[in-house]
Order: C-alpha cells, then structure tokens, then sequence
C-alpha cells in the first residue's frame, strides 16, 4: 500500500470479467493522458472521457488521481514483465534470453511510448511504485545472471551490477532510436528500432558476459 496522507488507498479490484475490461479501459486512457498531459495538468473527467465512462464508474475503481497513477506505474512493469517472460521462454543460453528479451523490451516500448514520461514523472509523484518498477525489473534479472553465472555459460560478476548495467543499455537505446526525435535531420523509423543497432547492442553484450574471455 502506497500513501500520501489520506489520499490514497489500495486500488479497488474489479470482481467480473466485464469489470476487468472496464478497469482495463480507465488504465488504458489514464495512460493516454498522463503520458500526453502530465500527472498535474492531468484530471479524472479527462480520462473518463477518454475511456467513455462516468466518474461515477471511476470511483468504483479507483479512490483518486493518485491511486491510477500509482496503479498505472505498477501496471506498466507487469505488462512488460509478462511480455518478456513469454519472449524468453525456452531460449537455450543466456545470450539468447538477452536477444530475445530486449527484443520484447523495444516491441513493448515502441507500443507505448508514453511510459517513460510516466515512469519518469513517478520517481516526483510517486516514489515508491517508481522504486519498485525498477526493482521488481531487477530481482528477475538478477536471478537469471546468477542461475548463468552458477551454470559456468556467462562470466561471474556481480550480478546485480550487471543487471542495472544491462537495464541502462536498455533504457537509453530506446530512449535514443524509440522516444527522442531524429538528431540532426536524420531520418528514424521510431515504429521499430534499427536492426544494426539492436544487433551491435547484441554483440557488445554477448562479449562482454561471454564465459571466454580472450587471451
């Protein structure tokens, strides 16, 4: 449970599948208006506009703006978590679990570009749920590198290091080719990220966790 005075509390949970569908329809267009407007400038009407709902009906599912925010947050690191889950499942080695992660990563991030302004703006508004985005990100992470590194198949490092290092490549090629506008005329099709850079990115990461290192 997050909280900031009596503003917020836990999000309530919808109990039916059509009241599933209507809370996934408040995410959706909460994540529309806070990833165009900010989370200030961003107001409920807003986004029960966008999600065809009365405010009545947003009540049901959520005590406030701050609770959607927070809930959002948290929602945008499970639906990406679950895309990378089902993107590695059953790669044979590490590198391949990176290649086929980081694939997942950029696919979820081209779809939803509004999430690093959101993500971002939570480390102000909602410190907490930005923490444990990041966290939560890390701990599988960290998992894995380890099992690798205990299975001889990667260098043994630190694996928590190495994760973050790993998390920041991530995040700044995407910022880079996926969210910030073309640097000096050059053209970039923001819809997916160029194969040579997400290959060279592959390259330099597989030498650098390889189990053999050069003489």
């Amino acid at each position: 449970m997050m909280s900031k005075g009596n503003e917020t509390e836990n999000p309530l949970m919808p109990v039916t599948a059509r009241g599933e569908a209507t809370r996934r329809k408040i995410l959706d267009a909460a994540e529309e208006v806070f990833g165009e407007l900010g989370y200030y400038e961003a107001s409920i009407s807003e986004i029960t506009r966008r999600a065809g709902v009365a405010q009545g009906t947003y009540y049901i599912y959520f005590h406030s703006k701050r609770t959607i925010f927070e809930e959002l947050v948290t929602d945008i690191g499970e639906r990406l978590r679950a895309e990378m889950r089902v993107a590695i499942a059953g790669a044979p080695d590490r590198i391949e679990v990176e290649r086929r992660g980081f694939r997942a990563f950029f696919t979820f991030v081209a779809r939803h570009r509004r999430i690093y302004s959101i993500v971002q703006e939570a480390e102000r508004v909602a410190p907490e749920a930005f923490y444990a985005y990041y966290h939560k990100i890390s701990q599988g992470y960290v998992r894995g590198l380890q099992e690798a590194m205990d299975d001889g198949t990667i260098r043994k490092l630190d694996p928590e290091a190495i994760a973050y290092t790993l998390m920041g490549i991530g995040h700044f090629i995407a910022l880079r080719w996926l969210i910030w506008p073309p640097q000096g005329g050059q053209k970039v099709n923001n819809d997916e990220l160029p194969e040579s850079v997400f290959e060279s990115m592959i390259e330099f990461i597989s030498n650098g966790l390889s189990a053999h290192i050069p003489s």
